[in-house]
């Protein structure tokens, strides 16, 4: 195998996957064909032999009935006289003439018709007193014979009467048997061989894909995928990978994901801090290093004040965000007219200062909420509605109940955000404008923060801009419940 190829620990697994497939079916068909082969011949062989012993001792009977006619016509006979009339009796059936002998205790012939190629006394011996029984007797040439004797009671003793039956072609047919089947088997064990190597092959294909797909995800191709076909335990396992496969994805995509915004966290906060710092130790370096007028010193500390606000409110904004994800804070029913009216009080002084029109709409429900964060999140809105408003305009702070919770919107007519930049602007440091930001103060932060409370609160930011024609900004409240209950609520206009 060259270099590059040898097949991973899956491929390994499967391939000894493939061959316990191929050997089991062999295995198993080979071996259930032997047993049931071997129990049916010989079955068929016992039947057989049970019939010849059947017809054995209805041979040996036919022999009793005709001596037992000689003796009713000479009762007085002795067992002499008996053996010699025997002589005279002859049996046919459709295997021919039966040949008999007529022997005493000790196993000595006495007489009969025809010779048995059985010793005499070999089974008269062995036989329970009074009762008759059968012997398997094989000759040196092959042939195979059943020896039967029963007792004759006689009044000066009794007498046995053998007869045999040839049995030879019962363990040729046998023997036969056994090699035709061996020869069946040879054949059969071949096709089925054949046979188990496409099934394994069809089993165990879509685990090699299962095996390929797992080698490439573990290689970093995570948009592996199978095919998922039919319906039983491996095309449900398939299934089951594919799941996995575009979980595993969408989690490393998140983390990439996650790992990209941290990095521009870091950068960002570098780049924030680096600016105001520059300038804090440049002016203080030119206090230090030289006379200055008073006009330049109240100059130098007026940047120098400005940069260390700027300093002060990114620390804080900062220091939000770390607690906002670590606490659970409680939400309470608010009247959201009256917050909302509230919040506008405290905003209206900096919009109306930038020529901006503020203007509430809000229905009198109770909305489920942390009252602070809340508002956190309409002063940041409001706010970048201010920065995005150069020439002034109208912006609209509206509250509304839905089924679900409650909605808090807030709507602008400034300059809007390109749909390319919507998926980022909640992340933190993130600026579509970095210049015009900066010289308003932003650092980036705001809408990080509200998307932050608004998670917090079990809702969501939903943000909807187009270039030159505003944006409008949409807070989803959900409460511990998800309610959002309506009631009498006293409003003050803005």
């Amino acid at each position: 195998m060259r270099a590059g190829t040898e097949p991973g620990p899956y491929g390994r697994c499967f391939v000894k996957l493939f061959w316990k497939l191929f050997c089991s079916m062999v295995l198993i068909t080979a071996l259930a064909c032997s047993a049931g082969g071997y129990a049916l011949i010989n079955t068929q062989f016992h039947a057989s032999l049970d019939r010849e012993v059947s017809a054995l001792y209805e041979e040996n009977d036919l022999l009793r009935f005709a001596l037992a006619q000689e003796l009713a016509f000479n009762p007085l006979y002795s067992r002499e006289e008996l053996a010699r009339a025997a002589g005279g009796i002859t049996i046919t059936t459709g295997g021919g003439i039966v040949s008999f002998r007529l022997s005493d205790e000790t196993g000595k012939t006495l007489g009969g018709s025809g010779a048995l190629p059985v010793d005499a006394g070999a089974l008269t011996v062995q036989l329970p007193e009074g009762q008759r029984g059968w012997l398997m007797n094989a000759l040196g040439d092959g042939r195979v014979f059943l020896h039967a004797a029963s007792p004759l009671a006689l009044e000066d003793g009794i007498l046995y009467l053998e007869n045999c039956r040839e049995v030879s072609g019962l363990f040729r047919s046998r023997s036969e048997q056994y090699q035709s089947f061996f020869s069946l088997m040879l054949v059969l064990t071949g096709v089925v061989g054949a046979l188990s190597l496409a099934v394994a092959a069809m089993l165990a294909r879509p685990l090699g894909r299962l095996s390929a797909a797992a080698r490439r995800m573990a290689e970093g191709e995570l948009d592996q995928r199978v095919r998922v076909d039919g319906d039983d335990e491996i095309a449900q396992l398939s299934a089951d990978f594919n799941v996995m496969a575009l979980r595993i994805q969408r989690q490393v995509a998140e983390l990439k994901a996650a790992q990209r915004r941290q990095e521009d966290f870091i950068a960002s906060f570098a780049h924030e801090i680096k600016t105001p710092l520059t300038s804090i130790i440049g002016y203080a370096d030119l206090l230090r290093s030289r006379p200055a007028s008073e006009e330049q010193v109240r100059e130098s500390a007026g940047y120098i004040f400005g940069e260390g606000r700027r300093l002060e409110a990114l620390s804080r904004k900062l220091l939000d965000l770390i607690v906002l994800g670590r606490r659970d804070f409680p939400l309470r029913p608010v009247p959201l007219d009256v917050f909302l009216n509230r919040v506008a009080g405290a905003m209206e002084p900096p919009l109306r200062q930038a020529g901006i029109r503020l203007a509430v709409r809000a229905e009198a429900v109770l909305a489920l909420m942390e009252p602070d964060l809340m508002e956190t999140v309409c002063v940041n809105l409001l706010d970048n509605a201010r920065k995005a408003m150069e020439n002034g305009g109208e912006v609209l702070l509206e509250g509304f109940a839905r089924e679900d919770g409650c909605l808090i919107q807030v709507t602008d007519q400034g300059k809007g955000i390109p749909e390319s930049e919507l998926e980022r602007v909640t992340e933190a440091f993130y600026m579509v404008d970095k210049s015009r930001s900066r010289a308003q103060g932003g650092a980036g932060l705001g809408l990080a923060l509200c998307s932050r409370i608004a998670d917090l609160h079990g809702g969501r930011l939903e943000i909807e801009s187009e270039p030159g024609r505003g944006t409008r900004v949409r807070v989803h409240l959900k409460g511990g419940d998800g309610a959002c209950e309506t009631g009498k609520t006293g409003s003050s206009p803005s």
